[in-house]
């Protein structure tokens, strides 16, 4: 077997043939056969079409805060394979991912595993091995059918549902959220984001005995005084400091994420508080969400936003913080995300507009994503062949006081980050 993590990484996404197949068959076989038990004590699943990655943010500070020791498990990443698998705050090690792909690899025989599978059952394994109290598994892509789904969640949260990945999930909300709604589970609690989720999210809850935990009737949250806001639920009610991470929309992921933990109840330690609460609202980050870097007086501002629906949240935050200069947007989308539904919201706050060509096999040159864009407005904006030359020459033009804003794809803001940091 390989004994580096690169070796490993370039094996597993080789072996595929598709870098996608839904379905729990193959994955829930072979996690059988490795017998690792549990991830943690308690297990918090949280899907959803945007807001995911924050709201594991918002959880894992929490619970830490608290004293528990918790395992998140998140995807994509931006920079390292490594970020993907957290214990304790800190990114798994190379040789601690090495050893969990060799268990998976002789588990699996002759079954074959996507990349993400092998991923998702490395990172359980790991998990169950650091004696957790809390594992935080991040959906891929959907639920019901999405590899973490083979773990029995003691709390599943759906952030929101909106249109993202439609040639795999189906092109109309209900069915989406049919989809989305197979990681709740009978008699346990099923935190929803939207304050009107769809009838299929509530139906399937309803069908199986979940308990639905809905944001805007189960729970309450909005702004107090002095940059504080208040959470509330029948019999109890906290303030709070505002989220450090930036956008109006990271209340509600906050707000979504206190709804959970409360909802999970106590562990060995004790239940949460409100010390935790407050400490890890306060404390949470994680990268590429309005990531804000400031060079020769040019504020650069870095966020994963790849759907309509993130990019309109991304528009309410250029509303509410406009730029004191021009602003110029880095702008690469992968083929099969909306292009120009993503670049609209957006629209009315970009002055100047560089398009990037993507890498890869859901890629596309900037020539195609130029045309897929056509007159919308952004469909004019210079051209580049790759992210790193774009925000270089968006540097190049932008004067002090402007900002620069990166967006459309996990992979644009991985881009930009490198170069940010000096790597390719």
């Amino acid at each position: 077997m390989p004994t580096d993590l690169s070796t490993w990484l370039a094996r597993i996404e080789a072996r595929h043939p598709t870098e996608i197949e839904m379905g729990l068959e193959r994955v829930g076989a072979v996690y059988a056969r490795m017998d690792c038990g549990r991830p943690g004590a308690r297990v918090i699943t949280i899907g959803g079409t945007n807001g995911k990655g924050s709201t594991v943010a918002f959880v894992e500070a929490i619970a830490r805060a608290a004293g528990w020791r918790v395992g998140a498990y998140t995807s994509p990443h931006l920079l390292a394979y490594n970020e993907r698998v957290r214990i304790d705050g800190a990114d798994a090690d190379d040789a601690a991912l090495v050893e969990a792909f060799e268990a998976v690899e002789v588990a699996r025989r002759d079954t074959p595993l996507t990349y993400f599978e092998t991923g998702t059952l490395a990172a359980l394994w790991l998990f169950a091995r650091a004696q957790l109290d809390l594992a935080i598994l991040e959906v891929g892509l959907g639920g019901r059918l999405d590899a973490v789904n083979i773990v029995d969640p003691d709390v599943a949260v759906i952030t929101t549902v909106d249109l993202d990945h439609q040639d795999w999930l189906g092109h109309d909300i209900e069915t989406i959220g049919f989809e989305k709604a197979g990681i709740a589970r009978a008699w346990k609690p099923l935190v929803l984001g939207d304050t009107d989720p769809p009838a299929s999210v509530l139906q399937h809850a309803y069908r199986i005995g979940a308990v639905a935990v809905r944001g805007g009737s189960d729970f309450l949250y909005a702004p107090s005084v002095d940059g504080r806001w208040i959470w509330r639920e029948v019999g109890y009610e906290v303030e709070l400091p505002l989220p450090a991470l930036a956008a109006p929309v990271q209340l509600r992921n906050a707000a979504v994420a206190v709804a959970a933990v409360r909802a999970l109840g106590s562990s060995a330690h004790g239940a949460i508080d409100a010390a935790a609460l407050a400490d890890g609202i306060a404390g949470a980050r994680v990268s590429a969400r309005l990531q804000r870097h400031v060079l020769d007086g040019v504020e650069i501002v870095v966020d994963v936003a790849h759907n309509p629906q993130a990019a309109r949240a991304l528009a309410e935050w250029l509303q509410a913080e406009p730029a004191t200069g021009r602003t110029r947007a880095v702008y690469a989308v992968l083929t099969d995300k909306d292009a120009a539904g993503v670049a609209a919201p957006v629209l009315a706050h970009v002055d100047h507009w560089h398009l990037a060509g993507l890498a890869g096999g859901r890629g596309q040159s900037v020539q195609a994503l130029a045309r897929r864009l056509g007159d919308t407005g952004a469909g004019s904006g210079e051209q580049h062949d790759d992210v790193a030359a774009a925000l270089r020459a968006a540097r190049a033009s932008a004067a002090a006081g402007d900002r620069i804003l990166v967006f459309g794809s996990f992979h644009t803001a991985a881009a930009a980050l490198g170069e940010l940091q000096g790597r390719r």
